[in-house]
């Protein structure tokens, strides 16, 4: 459980307004007083994550959050960060004061998360004091399923994580490489070796395509691209894919026949947290681009840029030379998405692989409501390389938005 990767977890959010025992009840659900609790209103400040085993469902992460009713200008500034983690979060528990009706701000959130379409179950807290009849009211009329606690004598916690682990969402049926593959077929992955990767580990999407393999009963051989060809002639039959590295997409798609099937990392990334469909439509406006177009090239993680950095260096550098044109190219990194979107003619946007598939999707929803196409990195090189539309083959419904272009 401790080596499933955050972004592979479902994430929870406690929400709610200040001193109601959002990190109390947090601290319940761990077990340990991980979170710090005071009656000091607005002691939470930044949102706090702690990964943990809800059972019986699995890995989750658990999001304590400032309350949506702090003041002045750094508790606006708080308020936006909790909004934005619930518009990432996979489920939500609204935490209230057992004494209170609802608040504006509580009647405000509950909206926001409605329209979100986020899951959430009302959690009452404070329950040893007795309830307000007039909440149970308001929640019945909205039809709000809700379950009642106390984080200072423990009654309800465990019946309420029962409970909420029937209730989140799962996702069972995504998978990375597991439907284009069955028992004892032969997968092929290119790794390069070079200096943006990692030393001494394998990067996320590589040790999850090597992992489904196996776990389809598989058999995978995983090389360096200079080796391909040596790996290839070593086979008495073809293998059933190639997967590379979409940096090493030009020597792997010559090395590889026509007849064995050829995609990237990142494009099976693109289809398991993004939407595939959608890149492959964006990749219309990149041939589009103007003199002193804005493009935007988003990186989900943080690190530390190397001599030819992939986001930095090298996607803009490609794809200036595709186009011919002089643009103007913005690089963010982390969770430092730009609000204002609709200055951009494009988006280029990393695999995702540190992101949730739900922050994943909040991010091209974004970019959709303001009609900015967007491409992930994967598919951008292999389309600016020549490799589009064959990297694209293993995917009908790739290949279907590829031929209306």
């Amino acid at each position: 459980m401790s080596k499933v990767a955050q972004s592979e977890r479902t994430h929870i959010a406690f929400i709610g307004k200040r001193n109601v025992g959002k990190s109390s009840l947090v601290n319940k659900f761990i077990g340990q007083d991980l979170v710090i609790v005071s009656e000091t209103p607005g002691t939470t400040t930044d949102p706090v994550k702690k990964a943990m085993e809800l059972l019986p469902f699995g890995p989750v992460v658990l999001i304590d959050t400032a309350g949506i009713d702090d003041i002045g200008e750094l508790g606006e500034k708080r308020i936006s960060k909790t909004i934005k983690i619930i518009s990432e979060s996979d489920y939500a528990l609204l935490v209230l004061d057992s004494q209170e009706k609802l608040s504006a701000q509580e009647k405000n959130l509950i909206e926001q998360i409605q329209k979100l379409e986020l899951p959430f179950i009302a959690v009452i807290n404070k329950s040893e004091l007795g309830i307000n009849f007039d909440l149970i009211e308001e929640l019945n009329s909205q039809r709000i399923q809700y379950h009642s606690v106390s984080c200072s004598t423990g009654d309800g916690i465990f019946e309420l994580k029962e409970k909420v682990s029937k209730l989140l969402p799962s996702d069972e049926e995504r998978t990375l490489i597991g439907d284009l593959i069955k028992q004892h077929d032969v997968v092929v992955l290119v790794v390069p070796i070079d200096l943006g990767a990692p030393k001494g580990r394998l990067i996320l999407p590589q040790v999850q395509t090597i992992r489904e393999s196996l776990d389809e009963d598989a058999i995978v051989i995983v090389t360096k691209d200079k080796e391909l060809r040596a790996a290839l002639g070593s086979l008495s039959h073809p293998p059933k894919l190639v997967v590379t590295d979409s940096q090493a997409i030009m020597r792997v798609n010559a090395d590889v026949p026509d007849e064995i099937p050829l995609t990237t990392f990142s494009i099976l990334m693109a289809r398991y947290k993004g939407d595939l469909p959608e890149y492959v439509r964006g990749l219309k406006r990149i041939e589009e681009l103007k003199n002193g177009d804005k493009v935007l090239i988003a990186e989900a993680c943080s690190h530390h840029a190397q001599e030819d950095d992939i986001g930095k260096i090298k996607i803009p550098r490609w794809l200036r030379l595709h186009t011919k044109k002089d643009l103007t190219i913005d690089v963010v990194n982390g969770h430092d998405y730009p609000d204002n979107l609709s200055k951009y003619k494009l988006i280029v946007h990393c695999g995702g692989c540190m992101l949730t598939r739900k922050a994943m999707q909040v991010r091209i929803k974004q970019a959709k409501l303001v009609g900015v196409p967007i491409v992930n990195y994967g598919l951008a090189i292999s389309y600016m390389h020549g490799a589009v539309p064959r990297a694209l083959m293993p995917f009908s419904e790739a290949i279907s938005a590829w031929e209306k272009l």
